[in-house]
Order: C-alpha cells, then sequence, then structure tokens
C-alpha cells in the first residue's frame, strides 16, 4: 500500500508532498514576509521576537543556532541582533528560492558573514551531529512531510544542553474567535494571497495545512518521542500559534 500524506485538505502518495509544498513556496518566495505581515497584521514579528527570548542566546561567549526552513532569514536577522558578537546562525531550508530572498537581504543589511545560508532537508540534515547550541523553526515544521523525522534530526545535531524551540500556528481556543479566525483564514487569506502574491491557491494550501498540524498536546508528545526532556508548550494570541520547546539533556 502507497503511503499518503496530507497536503492541504487532499490526501497525496507521501513522496510526492515534498515537491508541492516546494511548488508552494517557490511560488510566494518573493512576497512572503510581505504577506505574513499582512496575514497577521503585523504580529509574526512579536510571536517571532518570543522565539528569539526562548532561545536566548548569550551576549559574551560563542553560540550557534541552526534555523531550519528559515529561507528568508527573518528569524535568524533577529537572533543575530538579539545575540552577541560570537553569535552565528545558519539558516537551512529546502527551497532554494527562499534561500535567494535570505541571501539577498543578508547582502543588504550587512548579515551576510554572520549567517550562512543551506540548501537542506529538515528531514535529512547535512550537518553534525552535536553541531548547535540551539535549533529553532518557525512556521515550517507542518511543511515537513516526516515530521518525526525532523524532530530526530534536530535533536540530532544538538550538543548536550542545546535547546530546540519551535514556532507554528495552532488551535485558535477561544470561543467566538475560532470561528472567525476560521472565517478569515479560508476567505481572507487565500484572496490576500491572491492581490499580492498572484497565489490564492497556496495560501488555501497553508491555512489548510495549520488545521492538519497537531494540537499542541500531540506536538509536546512527539518532541519526547524525539528524545527531548523539559518538554513545554505555551500558547499565544488565543491559541493562534503556540511557542513549543525542548532540551537535549
Amino acid at each position: 500500500m502507497t503511503e499518503t500524506a496530507h497536503f492541504g485538505a487532499k490526501r497525496v502518495p507521501l513522496a510526492a508532498k515534498q515537491a508541492l509544498v516546494n511548488d508552494v513556496f517557490h511560488s510566494v518566495a518573493r512576497r512572503y514576509d510581505l504577506m505574513n505581515d499582512l496575514m497577521s497584521f503585523g504580529l509574526h514579528r512579536a510571536w517571532k521576537n518570543a522565539l528569539v527570548t526562548a532561545v536566548d542566546p548569550p551576549r559574551a561567549a560563542p553560540f550557534s543556532v541552526l534555523d531550519i526552513a528559515g529561507g528568508t532569514g527573518d528569524v535568524a536577522f533577529r537572533l543575530i541582533k538579539a545575540g552577541g558578537a560570537q553569535t552565528r546562525v545558519t539558516v537551512c531550508d529546502i527551497n532554494p528560492d527562499m534561500l535567494e530572498v535570505g541571501r539577498e537581504r543578508a547582502a543588504i543589511y550587512g548579515g551576510d558573514t554572520l549567517v550562512t545560508f543551506a540548501e537542506a532537508n529538515a528531514e535529512a540534515l547535512k550537518f553534525a551531529d552535536r553541531s548547535f547550541d540551539a535549533a529553532t523553526i518557525a512556521f515550517g515544521i507542518r511543511n515537513v512531510p516526516r515530521i518525526e523525522r525532523a524532530l530526530a534530526e534536530a535533536f540530532r545535531v544538538l550538543k548536550i544542553g542545546g535547546k530546540f524551540v519551535c514556532l507554528e500556528f495552532s488551535s485558535v481556543d477561544v470561543p467566538t474567535l475560532d470561528r472567525l479566525y476560521d472565517l478569515y483564514s479560508f476567505n481572507v487569506i487565500p484572496a490576500l494571497g491572491g492581490v499580492v502574491a498572484g497565489d490564492a491557491e497556496s495560501y488555501r494550501y497553508l491555512v489548510e495545512s495549520i488545521r492538519r498540524f497537531p494540537k499542541p498536546q500531540a506536538f509536546a508528545a512527539m518532541l519526547r518521542a524525539a528524545g527531548f526532556a523539559r518538554v513545554s508548550f505555551q500558547t499565544m494570541s488565543g491559541g493562534i500559534v503556540t511557542l513549543h520547546s525542548g532540551w537535549r539533556l
């Protein structure tokens, strides 16, 4: 029997999902950060700042971070700004279009000596065991076909004592807000994607993928199964997003 996975509301062969996801991000790469601002009314900035606070890069010691599926560099640049002079971030992404946007931004903002960009699959990271002090992923884990493999890889590349921090959309847990959020997500966001990015269907997929992502307790269990200790999560903005973390001890 052919193994399948969800691609939005549809089920597709597992082997085909990554290519379909790649097509989505190829289409939206140039408007990705702008669309994040518009879709979240700028809240994604506060959410990402909360992720950086959770990582807490030191001001006076060497510190290396792997930012997974972080192609445009948005999280990486925030980490560099928060950390000390010895903070370094490696951004990996499977999509070369997203990475190209990140490299261009790094050249403009002067972060090209502090941020390294690498094309890599989250399910098979091309980095040595115990290489990084922290690993992050923001709004990317739900697009990975085999989430458990990506978590195992994140665990593998962390040093002992390293921290994994994941920011992902979640399930709204406030009555009435949940219905309004669904109406907004399935009607306004695809229309906005059509106008701004010229691709309503890709944003319809991104909305549908949120609904398929495990609930916070279930994802926390996946982190524990991958080997992480002291696993915790914090919901924000009425449950629109959840910040997950775990340690390699």
